[in-house]
């Protein structure tokens, strides 16, 4: 932009914003190997432990099924896993007999990294659900571990089919999971029916654990990471650990979802105070060589109801984070989609109010996500055109005065306090606000922010191509090298070059425009923050630095214009001579900024005699 020096402040503020940002997102190397390397230990130590428990335990049941006979649950003990194939016109689930649950599920239309369907529940890792139930007087085991009677699929009049498992003993007792699967939509309800509770649980308590084993869905695994968390609402209200390792429930929670950058797999409990406790613990995949985003342990607890029978009402969501359909499924679920959270979380009310009924307008009549992008982004500037407008002014009126300021700059021989004490007295003679070029950059930022929680989060840009670029969710690579470079990356995407050439462009214009040329830090600038910037965006979505090239390009014609045929140099010169004419009182911040400045002044001449 044609700005002056305090324009450029506001984008070096935006600089670091955006620096913070960014570090905020991730965590330091270094501290991830060594919390890897104790996590690695403690497992260790864990599965030792396991192994030896494991063995008491397996020479024990081996002992119980010699001496018992094979009715009720000790049949359910040692099977054979059977699956059964349920699909929909959203998805394809795989039910295995073993625990009765979800073994495999697909989603039919996203395509995974390697071109296969997404798999949010991938059958090469480690995910069960599960919970401890008494087998017999003296033992208990836990229903991931049990084979369940085969399922059988009914299908349903409105469309919807459903599969139950059963598993009986040999006094009366027994569990039945069933799911039913609908015609269309991402929602299944698992309903865990239950006959003499009393002798399946202790004291009647339902105490659940889910492991997930999350596999990465996208190209990027370590952009991937960043952005996955484990998700919850607790007594009504959303929350969500990334960073953290691990979290206690207090209260009463309705869901707990697990969420990578685009899908995510969610416990809802229909009866939204059953959940009256539990943990989470959650480690995020640090290791290059593997396909793994993360690992997550979620423990809750509920009380089943005394009576004879009793059915505990679930509902298991496998799907996409996309804000229209979580918005639908239970309260809160919709903040798993990141459209702005913690510090920036003032941001989310930009997205979900303009920037996604913008972005849904257009794309409605637009195939391209490209050309959605580049409109979307001329109407954020239509927006934000006033306070355009307002800096590009404030920029002439400090280029007018540029020739009384190179002069006065020679009469006190360029003394910096002189100079600044000098300079503050011209603008408030000229009626001019030194910070007007300023505040209207910062007031951009908050947009700036909204739109990378955007485009980092959107579902609907992955796949997408545009131009050059394979899939405007992830960075392009029009150059791969084979190896790692510090800071910088693999590779060189061009959105991101193009986007830091055309900020470089418009620093050196502000700089043209900036009357104070002497200041080293406001020199070196427009050369410091394309550095800085090529060093982030090149791993950023392509979305972004696309937005970003089109943001920029708009602003250098709109400099050429405004300067060229709007703004009359002459005439505001006019206006600055005329403004001295007329009486003004002196605003009392500026008073004792002159105060300060003669106060330095005399404490340095002193120091210059001695």
């Amino acid at each position: 932009m044609g700005m002056d020096r305090n324009t450029i402040i506001g984008f070096v503020l935006l600089g670091l914003l955006l620096f913070a940002y960014l570090f905020n997102s991730t965590k330091n190397s270094k501290e991830l190997e060594l919390q890897k390397k104790m996590m690695e230990d403690s497992i260790a130590r864990v599965k030792a432990v396991q192994e030896t428990i494991a063995k008491t335990k397996d020479t024990a049941s081996t002992h119980i099924l010699t001496a018992a006979d094979t009715a009720g649950f000790n049949k359910a003990i040692n099977g054979t896993e059977k699956l059964l194939k349920v699909e929909n016109d959203q998805m394809i689930v795989i039910f295995s007999n073993k625990g009765g649950q979800p073994k495999e599920v697909q989603l039919k239309n996203f395509k995974s990294y390697d071109s296969g369907l997404v798999k949010i529940v991938d059958p090469s890792a480690n995910n069960r659900m599960s919970y401890s139930i008494n087998t017999s007087a003296n033992q208990s085991n836990q229903v991931a571990d049990l084979f369940f009677s085969d399922g059988q699929i009914v299908r349903n009049s409105d469309g919807s089919q459903s599969v139950s498992f059963g598993l009986a003993g040999s006094t009366g007792e027994s569990i039945t999971h069933q799911f039913i699967i609908p015609a269309t939509g991402y929602l299944l309800d698992w309903n865990v029916q239950i006959s003499n509770a009393s002798r399946l649980f202790t004291q009647n308590n339902f105490n659940f654990t889910w492991h997930a084993e999350i596999i990465k869905t996208q190209s990027n695994v370590i952009y991937e990471r960043q952005q996955s968390s484990i998700c919850f609402s607790e007594e009504n209200k959303f929350d969500y650990i990334a960073n953290k390792t691990e979290k206690k429930f207090e209260k009463p929670v309705q869901w707990v979802s697990v969420s990578q950058q685009f899908f995510n797999k969610t416990l809802i409990a229909k009866d939204k105070d059953a959940f009256t406790g539990g943990d989470i613990h959650w480690t995020r995949e640090v290791s290059d060589t593997t396909n793994v985003v993360g690992n997550t342990d979620i423990a809750l607890q509920t009380k089943i109801p005394s009576a004879a029978s009793a059915t505990l009402p679930f509902q298991l969501y496998y799907g996409p984070n996309d804000y229209s359909i979580l918005k639908k499924v239970s309260p809160e679920m919709d903040k798993i989609v990141n459209l702005g959270r913690d510090f920036y979380s003032f941001v989310r009310p930009i997205n979900v109010y303009i920037i996604m009924p913008v972005f849904n307008f257009f794309r409605t009549f637009i195939n391209s996500y490209g050309l959605v992008i580049m409109l979307l982004t001329i109407v954020i500037r239509l927006i934000t055109s006033p306070l355009v407008y307002t800096s590009y002014l404030s920029g002439a009126k400090m280029k007018a005065l540029k020739p009384e300021i190179d002069a006065m700059k020679k009469r006190v021989n360029n003394d910096q306090q002189q100079v600044s004490m000098e300079q503050m007295k011209l603008f408030r003679e000229a009626g001019v606000n030194p910070l007007g070029g300023c505040i209207p950059a910062l007031l951009q930022i908050p947009i700036f922010f909204a739109l990378y929680s955007f485009f980092n989060s959107n579902i609907a840009l992955r796949g997408q191509s545009f131009l050059w670029s394979k899939d405007l969710s992830a960075y392009d690579e029009v150059i791969k090298f084979g190896f790692n470079i510090p800071a910088y990356g693999s590779h060189v995407s061009m959105f991101a070059l193009l986007a830091v050439i055309t900020s470089f462009l418009i620093s050196l214009y502000g700089m043209s425009m900036t009357p104070d040329q002497n200041n080293p830090a406001m020199k070196y600038m427009p050369y410091i923050m394309p550095v800085m910037l090529l060093l982030f965006f090149n791993r950023l979505p392509s979305a972004l630095t696309w937005y970003y090239t089109v943001s920029n390009l708009i602003t250098l014609i709109l400099q050429f214009v405004i300067q060229n045929y709007i703004i009359d140099h002459d005439k505001i010169l006019a206006k600055l001579q005329l403004n001295r004419t007329k009486p003004k009182s002196k605003p009392k911040w500026q008073a004792r900024l002159e105060q300060m400045q003669e106060a330095q002044k005399k404490v340095q001449n002193l120091k210059d005699k001695k």
